[in-house]
């Protein structure tokens, strides 16, 4: 399946607002978080500034996210991981609620409750957990409840390659294939489950062929490209429309930016994410879409223009929204 002009240019488009959304949002995490100079004795807070908590971006990442979401309409669930901000922003998730949920501000998708690791947004059917290998049974959930409603929505679980060893990624798949159920399974392999590189903690090179022991499709995009995870995701998700069944799909991507910010990356070379920034799959697809006919400079200037006054306009609403009052804290939550 070949992508449409439309979709080339939208996914080229969203690319790139996830791609300033994250690289701002790198800045904006470090406010407050580092000491004026090195002096004895001060080190990262991590719970300093205007942001506080962990913070995992994908830059990088983003063919993963627009490849798969190009197929969804508004009734297709999304479940994603810790690092999600991109699944958020390719299935619509408004930009100026989510950055008030980073923030912790009572505009933001969970009245500032939630954080980036648990961003919730029915409309969109969007959501995400900090817990490793939840995607797989939440978005099994998501389609279950698509068949006994007698729908032809779809279910997607995006999660990293450290959690394809989670005893609940093999649950789900084997669960998923016996129901054939209505969703896809997304691997990102970004190559590193926090520190880990997959080679030492994982049995097999492409997790694409653990498919085979569930009886569904398994497929294997070798290259960060957008147009690759298009057409693989293309052809899965009409499989599970037609009611054939769960597929797995493994992207091999990559992380431009530590596992979280602040992460001093001492497992990888100094010189590993420059050099994967050289093959950037923005840069790629845009040299694609002008070889095609389909962007010129002047095009390609006002789109730019036009995220960027998205992501800042989105910041700015996050700065400026008011925190929730203390007695909130016990609003909106399960009790006994």
């Amino acid at each position: 399946m070949k992508p449409t002009s439309q979709h080339l240019l939208w996914m080229y488009e969203k690319m790139i607002e996830i791609r300033e959304y994250e690289e701002t949002m790198s800045k904006v995490y470090l406010e407050g978080k580092l000491p004026p100079k090195i002096q004895k004795g001060l080190a990262f807070d991590i719970g300093a500034g205007p942001v506080p908590g962990e913070m995992h971006l994908a830059a990088g990442q983003e063919p993963v996210a627009v490849g798969v979401c190009a197929h969804l309409g508004a009734d297709d669930s999304v479940v994603g991981a810790h690092r999600s901000h991109h699944f958020a922003i390719a299935k619509g998730v408004p930009l100026d609620a989510m950055t008030a949920e980073l923030f912790g501000k009572a505009t933001g998708l969970g009245r500032g409750k939630g954080g980036h690791m648990h961003l919730f947004h029915p409309p969109t059917k969007f959501s995400c957990s900090g817990i490793v290998g939840a995607s797989a049974p939440q978005a099994c959930g998501a389609a279950l409840a698509a068949r006994k409603l007698g729908k032809d929505w779809v279910a997607i679980a995006f999660f990293g390659e450290g959690a394809a060893n989670q005893g609940a990624f093999h649950e789900s798949l084997n669960l998923a294939a016996v129901w054939k159920l209505p969703v896809v399974f997304v691997c990102e392999d970004n190559k590193y489950g926090i520190s880990v590189e997959k080679s030492v903690s994982t049995a097999v090179a492409s997790n694409a062929v653990r498919a085979a022991a569930y009886d569904m499709p398994g497929v294997l995009v070798a290259y960060n490209d957008a147009v690759a995870v298009y057409e693989a995701a293309g052809a899965a998700i009409a499989r599970a429309r037609r009611g054939e069944g769960p597929s797995l799909i493994e992207v091999q991507t990559d992380r431009y930016f530590g596992h979280f910010q602040g992460d001093p990356e001492t497992y990888r070379a100094k010189d590993e994410a420059a050099n994967l920034r050289k093959d950037d799959p923005i840069v790629r697809l845009g040299v694609q879409l002008r070889g095609a006919g389909l962007l010129d400079e002047d095009a390609d200037r006002a789109l730019k223009q036009r995220v960027s006054a998205r992501v800042e306009a989105a910041y700015a609403f996050g700065r400026s929204s008011p925190y929730p009052a203390p007695d909130e804290a016990l609003l909106h939550v399960f009790a006994d």
